[in-house]
């Protein structure tokens, strides 16, 4: 038994939704820091109070995804229920946050807007999985990349759109401008509308159909089935790996707190290194203990015994989004600080360069969706990782030309930096996705895509916990040098795609 092929329209209608999940994350990125800065926070603490987004994101992810497996709603399906769910909850979440009236309820909103987000946004990815067929799986990754950039570009243009019309762009001290606030309610009302139009148009197979497709591919798939014995010597090694993590996230703690380094280390010390530490001994108990058959056991083991490809990407992915996450915080005070010479929320020229900042990203995610389906194309006569090589160094490269701009005209700073990113950003979102989901089985798509974002979170919260103080210790607090390390990073993960194989036969423990 073999999936139809899907015709473009089904593939448009299913990929729908992911305009308004876009638009929903655009303004985010775009407008967070302004909102965080606008409300009084210094640019040094801006990566801590970003944190609730990754941090949601590691948690939310694999979780929706593991559920997402087993979930089916005679009406909605497997996938649905959670798009439309997590689009209820970001819309409402988005038409909250321009209107925080402290520090702390945009940080709190932050988290909640990321999680509501991440509920609609998971599934979709194994919702291309689940539909299509390995040799559109590309084409469909192609098309939400082409969603995402068309959404991103047009929320990132909102602010300054509305400004052209009239709507003011400044406001008193700790007030968030109009133009902001109507952004976040058109975007608010763009994301329900868009998930709801995939969700309607858009049909999913059976359990059966998935259980007889799955099956049509048992010589693909190695199921390896272990013994109690093996989760009881696994649970051993886990409780004794997690003691050291522990110990050794402990004692990094207290070595920040001891020389007084930035409080931002914490995130990686505690809520990394010494938070795995206690998940790995949690989980050694309960295997110990024969308790082993739960979700939870199952997320942390299938974590430790990844697919291979997964395993080649993990890096990829880190050094990618290590520098998406660098971009995203410190561009706006990069613009403002290295190009305007301006830290006054209040003035014109900090006002100018922030909405410059939103063209900005606008920018690249146009033709993030110009390219995305001129990528499969140079794939198909290269190789997916030569493709995601190449993307990932024009982007580094991008990323590095800002520090050199020192005229802030509409090409120098908001085109031409913006065209290597926006190449990178198209294969990022599509190549990754296309090279891991032939490599899954269908019974398991959702959760491993789940802890795939693993790759996606880890090192944001790293950027978040490590970036200020690099930042404020070595840079004298210039937001510039982010971008640096960040293009850096990006280039460096274009090199390491050139190691992936990502043909390889998957062993799925059970």
């Amino acid at each position: 038994m073999k999936k139809r092929t899907l015709g473009f329209w089904e593939i448009w209608n299913m990929s729908f939704g992911f305009l308004g999940i876009q638009m929903g994350f655009a303004l985010q990125n775009a407008n967070v820091s302004r909102i965080f800065q606008t409300l009084g926070a210094e640019v040094e603490d801006i990566p801590i109070l970003w944190v609730a987004a990754p941090l949601t994101g590691l948690i939310v992810q694999p979780i929706v995804g593991y559920f997402s497996d087993r979930t089916w709603h005679p009406k909605l399906g497997r996938r649905r229920p959670y798009f439309l769910v997590g689009a209820i909850l970001a819309s409402l979440a988005l038409f909250i946050m321009p209107n925080s009236p402290m520090l702390w309820f945009a940080a709190g909103m932050l988290w909640i807007m990321d999680a509501s987000i991440n509920v609609s946004m998971e599934p979709f990815r194994a919702f291309v999985g689940d539909n299509l067929s390995k040799e559109q799986t590309t084409k469909g990754f192609a098309m939400q990349s082409f969603f995402i950039g068309i959404g991103a570009y047009v929320a990132s243009k909102l602010p300054l759109i509305l400004t052209y019309f009239g709507v003011a762009n400044t406001a008193a001290e700790g007030v968030i401008p109009d133009s902001v606030k109507y952004s976040f309610y058109i975007g608010g009302a763009a994301f329900f509308i868009a998930v709801l139009w995939t969700v309607l148009r858009s049909k999913e197979y059976t359990p059966e159909e998935m259980k007889a497709f799955e099956e049509a591919e048992e010589n693909e798939y190695v199921t390896e089935e272990k013994p109690e014995s093996w989760f009881v010597s696994n649970g051993k090694s886990h409780l004794m790996k997690g003691i050291i993590t522990l110990i050794i996230g402990l004692i990094s703690t207290y070595i920040v707190y001891y020389f007084n380094l930035k409080k931002d280390l914490f995130v990686l010390t505690l809520g990394l290194i010494s938070l795995g530490g206690i998940v790995l001994i949690i989980s050694g108990f309960m295997q110990k203990g024969k308790n082993y058959k739960n979700g939870f056991i199952t997320i942390v083991n299938d974590f430790q015994f990844m697919p291979k490809v997964m395993k080649q990407l993990a890096w990829v992915q880190f050094f990618s989004w290590f520098s998406l996450f660098s971009m995203w915080i410190y561009t706006t005070s990069a613009v403002t600080e290295h190009i305007y010479n301006t830290k006054d929320t209040t003035s014109l020229a900090y006002n100018t360069g922030a909405n410059q900042v939103g063209e900005m990203f606008a920018n690249y995610n146009i033709i993030a969706a110009a390219v995305a389906f001129l990528l499969p194309l140079l794939a198909k006569k290269t190789s997916r990782k030569f493709t995601h090589f190449l993307a990932l160094v024009l982007g580094g490269l991008g990323l590095m030309s800002l520090y050199f701009i020192t005229n802030p005209s509409r090409f120098t700073i908001e085109w031409l930096p913006m065209i290597g990113v926006g190449i990178a950003w198209a294969s990022i979102l599509s190549v990754p996705y296309a090279m891991l989901s032939g490599s899954l089985p269908a019974s398991k798509m959702g959760y491993y895509m789940g802890v795939f974002n693993f790759f996606i979170v880890i090192p944001q919260l790293v950027a978040a916990s490590i970036l200020g103080f690099l930042i404020s210790t070595f840079f004298d607090n210039q937001p510039i040098y982010a971008l640096l390390i960040g293009g850096a990073s990006m280039i460096l993960a274009g090199l390491i795609s050139l190691t992936i194989n990502d043909n390889v036969t998957t062993k799925i423990n059970d």
